[in-house]
């Protein structure tokens, strides 16, 4: 068994769509229809969508006369209607299952009740720690929502392992100081990035280091 990171680690930090389960087009069925009733160019916009609350992703459009709270609660309420596809990244529910407890959060740019429906429907637990959309002031990139993770678990981000696979929470998580794996499970093409990468979680373990802290290996 070899450790993919140099250092073990306090806690473990999973952001969820597209990192623990597949919700990719689900969520750009509704980001679609919304985009061709306002006019957005679906092709360019749908690929800025991902890993951002749905605040931050229709303010910077800057539509004029577009009420944002209002649209992203119509995204909201359609997104908790559409669960159609969504299933676990391989191996995400016996690896989750198998975290030291205590030690482990879900940091998501989703609203609260839209990340337990979408782990209901991946037939995914609820996690004991959960930040989510409404719980920071400022979304991924932005590093508010991996700090207040670690701060949850009582855990220095210092002593994180996020696990991510958008380029915006990757830079939150490396702006946190945290350590990353990017999971590349939903990705279309090779992603270019310093971190490690994992295409699922089937064969990760937890080895113990001692001191309250353990190393993620693979075979």
């Amino acid at each position: 068994m070899t450790p993919l990171l140099p250092r073990p680690h306090a806690a473990f930090l999973f952001d969820m769509d597209g990192t623990i389960l597949t919700s990719l087009a689900a969520a750009e069925r509704v980001w679609a229809d919304w985009a061709r009733r306002h006019g957005v160019d679906v092709k360019t916009f749908l690929p800025t969508i991902h890993g951002r609350r749905a605040l931050e992703t229709i303010a910077r459009l800057q539509l004029p006369g577009v009420d944002v709270a209002a649209e992203a609660k119509w995204i909201e309420e359609r997104e908790m209607e559409d669960v159609g596809g969504i299933t676990p990244i391989a191996g995400a529910g016996r690896f989750l299952a198998a975290l030291p407890a205590g030690r482990w959060a879900i940091v998501t740019s989703a609203p609260r009740r839209l990340a337990k429906r979408r782990l209901e429907a991946a037939g995914l637990s609820l996690p004991p720690v959960m930040v989510a959309a409404e719980d920071v002031r400022e979304g991924k990139p932005a590093p508010e929502c991996f700090l207040l993770g670690a701060r949850k678990l009582g855990v220095p981000a210092g002593d994180c392992l996020v696990f991510e696979d958008a380029p915006a929470g990757i830079a939150a998580g490396e702006a946190a100081g945290a350590d990353l794996v990017v999971v590349t499970a939903m990705h279309e093409h090779p992603v270019e990035t310093r971190h490690p990468t994992i295409a699922g979680y089937d064969g990760l373990t937890l080895a113990p280091a001692g001191e309250g802290r353990w190393n993620l290996v693979a075979p």
